[in-house]
């Protein structure tokens, strides 16, 4: 079972790119869990939202303690959150950030696993036309956690933004651009 913990702010996405992982994911014949932790509910407050993915029937149900990827979707909550609380030995750490990983590594002080970023807000920006930072995220920790192949993400994202954005076509081929970026320019370091 792949157990992934999301770390974002109210109204970035951390939730809604869960809940479409999960669906993704259950698109290629998986059996999945996508869910936010409820808090405080406010724009730009810290959040929290999990997904399990595995190939036999889930049977937990609680929060992910200890996950195997953890995926931050705003760099600024990293020293207010602990985003590697839990982290499972050789799990990994995905970050939206338009900082090089040098930085990035010694913010997360002394966390010495695999580190992986993406400049998602700018590829969103560039691609979408607004800073919508979970799409390209979900591409990055489908490429990192190795879900499914990227022909597998390509078909079954389109078949999802197809459903999504029925009423809102035009929308569809700037997501897939910012899908297809993300899943290339994901780097570890």
């Amino acid at each position: 079972m792949i157990e992934i913990r999301w770390h974002g702010r109210g109204g970035q996405g951390a939730k809604t790119a869960s809940l479409l992982l999960a669906d993704v994911a259950f698109s290629t014949g998986k059996y999945i869990q996508g869910f936010p932790e409820y808090g405080p509910e406010r724009m730009g407050a810290p959040i929290t939202a999990y997904n399990r993915i595995d190939d036999k029937p889930i049977r937990i149900h609680s929060n992910i303690y200890e996950p195997d990827y953890v995926v931050v979707v705003d760099d600024t909550l990293i020293g207010s959150v602990e985003v590697t609380k839990g982290l499972k030995k050789g799990g990994a750490v995905l970050v939206n950030t338009n900082l090089n990983i040098e930085a990035i590594r010694t913010r997360l002080g002394d966390f010495d696993g695999r580190l992986y970023t993406v400049d998602a807000s700018k590829i969103s920006e560039e691609t979408i036309g607004a800073n919508f930072p979970n799409t390209p995220l979900l591409s990055a920790i489908i490429k990192i956690s190795d879900i499914m192949t990227k022909e597998a993400l390509e078909k079954n994202m389109l078949d999802s933004f197809k459903h999504k954005f029925a009423k809102k076509p035009e929308v569809i081929e700037p997501n897939m651009q910012a899908v297809l970026r993300a899943y290339d320019e994901v780097t570890e370091g």
